[in-house]
């Protein structure tokens, strides 16, 4: 299913979603020394350390046709069923992908049977729906995720600690909830096309949205609307960071 997803709407991927250094921080603190890692449903290598032991695994030719020579080396495979023996590595990463799977509980078992750590960045979906591109402008993208609630990641990884990733206001890995602060970027069709929950539906559910954001921006009605986060740094879009201890 990720693979085919991606196969359809991951043309142009790498130009707009690349690791933020912040966030990368802390999912690499989060994953400390650990000398060998997979990655699953690496897509085109964000997120992956040319200095350490990795193989990733991605579903999507078309993601791995957008992978550069610094990336880790790469199988074409799914996260339900992965091709490597028990306990193979020492950590096993997931990074925006859960969501994606056909199968969530087995791609979830599938990375704690061959890895003893699970290090999984992901989002809580009522804090992440809760931006205002989603409520005022792309009503049909809320609930998209909605098969792999942050809750049921908890629950099927067992013991772990969730933490709090910050979304800062000029965050360079393009997800959904990137441009908080720059609201313009979503008029971009090349932007948006790197974003699944956009990508995924009709234009017919999000161009006239994005018709009125750009009205609203030129007449000032956004910029009064959220005041506020214009004057933050970062904000809590429900970016989580799953690590099983």
């Amino acid at each position: 299913m990720a693979g085919q997803r991606y196969d359809a709407i991951g043309q142009g991927y790498a130009s707009h979603r690349q690791a933020d250094p912040r966030i990368a921080a802390q999912v690499w603190a989060a994953v400390g020394d650990a000398s060998h890692i997979l990655n699953v449903g690496a897509g085109t290598g964000s997120y992956e350390d040319a200095n350490r032991d990795m193989i990733a695994v991605e579903p999507s030719a078309v993601m791995i046709s957008q992978r550069g020579p610094q990336c880790a080396p790469v199988i074409q495979a799914a996260a339900e069923s992965l091709p490597f023996p028990d306990l193979s590595f020492d950590v096993a990463m997931a990074m925006m992908t859960v969501h994606h799977w056909a199968n969530m509980r087995t791609g979830l078992n599938e990375l704690r049977r061959v890895a003893p750590r699970q290090v999984i960045f992901s989002f809580q979906e009522a804090v992440h729906d809760a931006l205002w591109v989603f409520n005022e402008y792309v009503p049909a993208a809320l609930g998209l995720a909605d098969n792999s609630p942050l809750e049921q990641v908890v629950d099927e990884l067992g013991p772990c600690r969730v933490e709090v990733v910050p979304t800062p206001f000029d965050c360079l890995d393009g997800f959904a909830t990137a441009y908080w602060r720059r609201p313009e970027e979503y008029l971009s069709p090349a932007v948006r096309a790197g974003i699944s929950a956009f990508a995924r539906l009709d234009p017919a559910d999000v161009e006239p949205g994005m018709a009125q954001l750009e009205r609203d921006l030129a007449s000032g009605a956004w910029q009064k609307r959220h005041a506020e986060l214009l004057e933050l740094d970062s904000i809590d879009s429900g970016l989580r960071l799953i690590i099983s201890i």
